[in-house]
Protein backbone atom coordinates (compact mmCIF):
# COMPACT_ATOMS: atom_id res chain seq x y z
CA UNK A 1 0.00 0.00 0.00
CA UNK A 2 1.81 3.33 -1.14
CA UNK A 3 1.44 6.65 1.17
CA UNK A 4 -0.02 9.69 -0.64
CA UNK A 5 -0.98 13.13 0.61
CA UNK A 6 -4.98 12.67 0.15
CA UNK A 7 -4.35 14.70 -3.37
CA UNK A 8 -5.88 12.43 -6.64
CA UNK A 9 -5.98 8.90 -6.64
CA UNK A 10 -3.23 8.62 -9.69
CA UNK A 11 -0.48 10.19 -6.87
CA UNK A 12 -1.10 7.41 -4.77
CA UNK A 13 1.33 5.27 -6.02
CA UNK A 14 4.25 8.04 -6.57
CA UNK A 15 5.40 9.20 -3.01
CA UNK A 16 9.17 9.82 -4.56
CA UNK A 17 8.01 11.92 -6.95
CA UNK A 18 5.38 13.96 -4.34
CA UNK A 19 8.43 14.01 -2.40
CA UNK A 20 10.88 15.78 -4.19
CA UNK A 21 8.17 18.25 -5.79
CA UNK A 22 7.19 19.09 -2.20
CA UNK A 23 10.85 19.55 -0.93
CA UNK A 24 11.94 21.74 -4.38
CA UNK A 25 8.99 23.73 -3.57
CA UNK A 26 9.93 24.69 -0.04
CA UNK A 27 13.54 26.33 -1.17
CA UNK A 28 13.98 30.04 -1.61
CA UNK A 29 15.82 30.23 -5.57
CA UNK A 30 17.19 33.69 -3.81
CA UNK A 31 18.72 32.36 -0.72
CA UNK A 32 20.85 29.91 -2.91
CA UNK A 33 21.78 32.02 -5.51
CA UNK A 34 20.23 31.69 -8.51
CA UNK A 35 20.01 33.93 -11.31
CA UNK A 36 16.19 36.23 -11.69
CA UNK A 37 15.80 35.46 -15.67
CA UNK A 38 12.74 37.62 -15.75
CA UNK A 39 10.23 34.61 -15.79
CA UNK A 40 7.19 34.61 -13.75
CA UNK A 41 6.95 31.58 -11.29
CA UNK A 42 3.86 29.60 -11.14
CA UNK A 43 4.47 27.99 -8.01
CA UNK A 44 6.96 28.49 -4.98
CA UNK A 45 10.49 26.95 -4.80
CA UNK A 46 12.73 25.79 -7.50
CA UNK A 47 12.12 25.19 -11.12
CA UNK A 48 13.07 21.58 -11.96
CA UNK A 49 15.72 22.79 -13.93
CA UNK A 50 17.25 24.19 -11.45
CA UNK A 51 17.19 21.39 -9.43
CA UNK A 52 18.55 19.52 -12.10
CA UNK A 53 21.31 22.55 -12.47
CA UNK A 54 22.13 22.57 -8.66
CA UNK A 55 22.14 18.37 -8.78
CA UNK A 56 23.98 18.42 -11.99
CA UNK A 57 21.83 15.71 -13.87
CA UNK A 58 19.27 16.49 -16.95
CA UNK A 59 16.13 18.36 -16.55
CA UNK A 60 14.61 15.27 -18.16
CA UNK A 61 15.62 13.29 -15.34
CA UNK A 62 14.49 15.24 -12.70
CA UNK A 63 10.97 15.07 -14.80
CA UNK A 64 10.62 11.16 -15.16
CA UNK A 65 11.39 10.98 -11.31
CA UNK A 66 8.61 13.50 -10.37
CA UNK A 67 6.12 11.80 -12.75
CA UNK A 68 7.23 8.46 -11.53
CA UNK A 69 8.24 7.00 -14.66
CA UNK A 70 11.63 5.76 -12.82
CA UNK A 71 12.36 5.04 -8.77
CA UNK A 72 15.62 3.51 -10.27
CA UNK A 73 18.55 6.00 -9.18
CA UNK A 74 21.91 5.70 -8.14
CA UNK A 75 23.21 6.55 -4.89
CA UNK A 76 25.15 8.48 -6.29
CA UNK A 77 22.88 10.98 -7.58
CA UNK A 78 20.51 11.04 -4.70
CA UNK A 79 23.36 12.10 -2.64
CA UNK A 80 23.46 15.02 -5.38
CA UNK A 81 19.63 15.42 -4.93
CA UNK A 82 19.55 15.14 -1.36
CA UNK A 83 22.08 17.99 -1.59
CA UNK A 84 20.77 20.16 -3.65
CA UNK A 85 17.66 19.91 -2.45
CA UNK A 86 19.23 20.54 1.57
CA UNK A 87 17.58 17.77 3.01
CA UNK A 88 17.90 17.13 6.93
CA UNK A 89 19.51 13.66 7.29
CA UNK A 90 16.18 12.16 8.23
CA UNK A 91 14.81 13.37 4.86
CA UNK A 92 17.87 12.32 3.22
CA UNK A 93 17.01 8.69 4.88
CA UNK A 94 13.52 9.19 3.49
CA UNK A 95 14.44 9.95 0.39
CA UNK A 96 16.66 6.47 -0.13
CA UNK A 97 14.23 4.40 1.47
CA UNK A 98 11.30 5.51 -1.72
CA UNK A 99 13.82 5.64 -4.39
CA UNK A 100 16.20 2.11 -3.29
CA UNK A 101 13.89 -0.69 -4.87
CA UNK A 102 16.10 -3.43 -4.02
CA UNK A 103 16.35 -1.99 -0.30
CA UNK A 104 13.01 -1.19 0.12
CA UNK A 105 11.95 -4.85 -0.85
CA UNK A 106 14.14 -6.05 2.13
CA UNK A 107 13.05 -3.14 4.46
CA UNK A 108 9.16 -3.78 3.55
CA UNK A 109 8.97 -7.01 5.58
CA UNK A 110 7.20 -6.44 9.32
CA UNK A 111 9.40 -7.06 12.04
CA UNK A 112 7.81 -9.46 15.05
CA UNK A 113 5.81 -7.99 17.58
CA UNK A 114 6.69 -9.71 20.63
CA UNK A 115 8.43 -8.24 23.40
CA UNK A 116 10.78 -10.53 25.31
CA UNK A 117 10.76 -11.89 28.80
CA UNK A 118 14.06 -10.09 29.84
CA UNK A 119 12.48 -6.63 28.64
CA UNK A 120 9.12 -7.12 30.49
CA UNK A 121 11.24 -7.36 33.64
CA UNK A 122 13.29 -4.45 32.97
CA UNK A 123 10.31 -2.60 33.07
CA UNK A 124 8.66 -3.77 35.61
CA UNK A 125 11.71 -2.91 37.75
CA UNK A 126 11.93 0.75 36.57
CA UNK A 127 9.36 1.84 38.74
CA UNK A 128 9.76 5.44 39.50
CA UNK A 129 10.74 5.49 35.64
CA UNK A 130 7.82 5.88 32.98
CA UNK A 131 8.28 3.67 30.01
CA UNK A 132 6.91 1.74 27.54
CA UNK A 133 8.39 -0.59 24.25
CA UNK A 134 6.85 1.11 21.38
CA UNK A 135 7.52 -1.15 17.50
CA UNK A 136 8.33 1.56 14.65
CA UNK A 137 4.28 2.02 14.26
CA UNK A 138 4.54 3.40 17.80
CA UNK A 139 2.10 0.62 19.34
CA UNK A 140 2.36 0.28 22.41
CA UNK A 141 3.46 -3.15 22.95
CA UNK A 142 4.20 -3.10 26.34
CA UNK A 143 4.23 -0.54 29.58
CA UNK A 144 4.74 -0.15 33.29
CA UNK A 145 2.52 0.80 35.75
CA UNK A 146 4.46 4.08 35.64
CA UNK A 147 3.71 5.35 32.30
CA UNK A 148 -0.38 4.22 33.12
CA UNK A 149 0.12 6.73 35.44
CA UNK A 150 1.45 9.41 33.61
CA UNK A 151 -0.26 8.97 29.88
CA UNK A 152 -3.08 6.89 30.34
CA UNK A 153 -4.29 3.12 31.10
CA UNK A 154 -3.55 1.11 27.70
CA UNK A 155 -4.68 -1.96 29.81
CA UNK A 156 -8.41 -0.04 29.27
CA UNK A 157 -7.81 0.81 25.78
CA UNK A 158 -8.63 -1.86 22.98
CA UNK A 159 -5.33 -3.25 21.59
CA UNK A 160 -6.11 -1.80 17.91
CA UNK A 161 -5.60 2.10 19.74
CA UNK A 162 -2.83 1.69 21.25
CA UNK A 163 -1.28 3.51 19.49
CA UNK A 164 0.66 6.76 20.55
CA UNK A 165 0.40 8.56 17.08
CA UNK A 166 -3.76 7.58 17.01
CA UNK A 167 -4.23 8.63 20.94
CA UNK A 168 -2.29 11.97 20.12
CA UNK A 169 -4.91 12.43 17.28
CA UNK A 170 -7.70 10.74 18.07
CA UNK A 171 -8.46 10.72 21.84
CA UNK A 172 -9.17 13.33 23.60
CA UNK A 173 -8.15 12.59 27.17
CA UNK A 174 -4.41 11.90 25.70
CA UNK A 175 -4.54 14.81 23.17
CA UNK A 176 -5.25 17.18 26.73
CA UNK A 177 -1.99 15.99 28.20
CA UNK A 178 0.30 18.05 26.40
CA UNK A 179 1.02 21.94 26.86
CA UNK A 180 1.74 22.47 22.98
CA UNK A 181 -0.14 19.75 21.15
CA UNK A 182 0.46 21.09 17.98
CA UNK A 183 4.18 20.63 18.38
CA UNK A 184 3.36 17.15 19.46
CA UNK A 185 1.52 16.12 16.76
CA UNK A 186 4.03 17.60 14.15
CA UNK A 187 6.13 15.36 15.24
CA UNK A 188 3.88 12.34 15.12
CA UNK A 189 3.10 12.85 11.61
CA UNK A 190 6.69 13.37 10.44
CA UNK A 191 7.72 10.08 12.48
CA UNK A 192 4.48 8.60 10.41
CA UNK A 193 5.84 9.85 6.94
CA UNK A 194 8.99 8.39 7.99
CA UNK A 195 8.23 5.23 8.71
CA UNK A 196 5.82 4.95 5.83
CA UNK A 197 9.07 5.01 3.27
CA UNK A 198 10.94 2.09 5.17
CA UNK A 199 7.27 0.33 4.93
CA UNK A 200 5.82 1.14 2.05
CA UNK A 201 3.37 -2.01 2.12
CA UNK A 202 2.27 -2.11 5.65
CA UNK A 203 -1.56 -2.23 5.71
CA UNK A 204 -1.77 -1.27 9.26
CA UNK A 205 0.54 1.81 8.43
CA UNK A 206 -1.57 2.38 5.68
CA UNK A 207 -4.90 1.95 7.27
CA UNK A 208 -3.69 4.45 10.50
CA UNK A 209 -3.24 6.91 7.71
CA UNK A 210 -6.28 7.13 6.18
CA UNK A 211 -7.98 7.16 9.12
CA UNK A 212 -5.71 10.01 10.31
CA UNK A 213 -6.43 11.57 7.21
CA UNK A 214 -10.21 11.09 7.75
CA UNK A 215 -10.30 12.43 10.68
CA UNK A 216 -8.50 15.11 11.58
CA UNK A 217 -8.02 17.96 9.42
CA UNK A 218 -4.65 18.90 11.08
CA UNK A 219 -3.41 15.46 10.31
CA UNK A 220 -4.50 15.76 6.33
CA UNK A 221 -2.78 19.38 6.42
CA UNK A 222 0.66 18.25 8.11
CA UNK A 223 0.88 14.90 6.46
CA UNK A 224 0.55 17.04 2.35
CA UNK A 225 3.87 19.01 3.82
CA UNK A 226 5.96 15.85 3.70
CA UNK A 227 8.35 16.51 6.45
CA UNK A 228 10.18 13.64 7.93
CA UNK A 229 12.68 12.39 10.93
CA UNK A 230 13.73 9.53 13.30
CA UNK A 231 13.17 8.85 16.70
CA UNK A 232 15.49 11.17 18.84
CA UNK A 233 15.60 12.81 22.11
CA UNK A 234 12.76 15.03 22.84
CA UNK A 235 11.83 17.28 26.13
CA UNK A 236 7.38 17.33 26.05
CA UNK A 237 5.81 19.31 28.62
CA UNK A 238 2.83 18.01 29.71
CA UNK A 239 -0.54 19.41 31.47
CA UNK A 240 -1.72 16.81 34.09
CA UNK A 241 -4.79 16.30 35.95
CA UNK A 242 -3.41 15.19 39.09
CA UNK A 243 0.16 16.30 39.02
CA UNK A 244 0.26 19.87 37.09
CA UNK A 245 3.01 20.54 34.43
CA UNK A 246 5.43 18.06 34.00
CA UNK A 247 8.36 18.90 32.00
CA UNK A 248 10.09 15.40 30.99
CA UNK A 249 13.10 14.20 29.18
CA UNK A 250 11.87 11.39 26.44
CA UNK A 251 14.74 9.00 25.33
CA UNK A 252 14.09 6.00 22.28
CA UNK A 253 16.41 3.47 22.51
CA UNK A 254 16.64 0.60 20.39
CA UNK A 255 15.95 -3.15 21.59
CA UNK A 256 19.12 -5.08 20.53
CA UNK A 257 17.27 -8.29 20.13
CA UNK A 258 14.41 -6.51 18.61
CA UNK A 259 16.17 -3.60 16.27
CA UNK A 260 12.19 -2.17 15.14
CA UNK A 261 11.28 -2.10 18.72
CA UNK A 262 11.88 1.00 21.03
CA UNK A 263 12.25 1.45 24.64
CA UNK A 264 10.81 4.51 25.48
CA UNK A 265 11.39 6.22 28.90
CA UNK A 266 10.41 9.95 30.27
CA UNK A 267 12.39 11.27 33.16
CA UNK A 268 12.73 14.67 34.82
CA UNK A 269 15.57 16.88 35.62
CA UNK A 270 17.04 16.23 39.24
CA UNK A 271 15.69 18.29 41.55
CA UNK A 272 13.66 19.97 39.32
CA UNK A 273 9.65 20.93 40.22
CA UNK A 274 9.04 18.12 37.34
CA UNK A 275 10.86 15.38 39.32
CA UNK A 276 9.11 16.37 42.65
CA UNK A 277 5.38 16.18 40.72
CA UNK A 278 6.62 13.05 38.89
CA UNK A 279 7.12 11.42 42.31
CA UNK A 280 3.61 12.87 43.58
CA UNK A 281 2.44 11.27 40.53
CA UNK A 282 3.92 7.77 41.07
CA UNK A 283 2.89 7.97 44.55
CA UNK A 284 -0.63 8.86 44.02
CA UNK A 285 -1.06 6.21 41.92
CA UNK A 286 0.08 3.63 43.84
CA UNK A 287 -2.20 4.47 46.77
CA UNK A 288 -5.44 4.06 45.64
CA UNK A 289 -7.33 3.53 48.86
CA UNK A 290 -5.53 6.68 50.68
CA UNK A 291 -5.76 9.09 47.78
CA UNK A 292 -9.66 8.17 48.03
CA UNK A 293 -10.01 8.64 51.94
CA UNK A 294 -10.88 11.73 53.00
CA UNK A 295 -9.72 10.81 56.46
CA UNK A 296 -5.86 10.64 55.38
CA UNK A 297 -3.84 13.31 55.32
CA UNK A 298 -0.36 11.50 53.51
CA UNK A 299 1.59 12.96 51.28
CA UNK A 300 0.81 11.32 48.88
CA UNK A 301 -2.05 12.64 48.09
CA UNK A 302 -0.87 16.50 47.73
CA UNK A 303 0.08 17.94 45.11
CA UNK A 304 3.71 19.58 45.55
CA UNK A 305 4.19 23.00 45.30
CA UNK A 306 5.08 25.25 42.91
Amino acid sequence: MAFGGGSSQGDQGNELGEFLRARRGALDPDRLGLVDDGRLRRVPGLRREELALLAHVSPDYVVRLEQGRTRRVSRAVLDSLADALQLAPDERSYLFALAEVTEAAHAGQPPRHQVGRQLRELLDAMREIPAMVLDYRHDVLAWNSAAAALLTDFGALPPDERNLIRLTFLHGPYRALYADWARAARECVSVLRMETGRYPDDPILGALVEELNAKDPDFKAWWSARSVRGPRQLTKTYNHPVAGPLTLDVQQLTVAAQPDQFLVTYTAPPGSPSEQALRFLLQWSGHPDERLSPDNNSTARRRPER
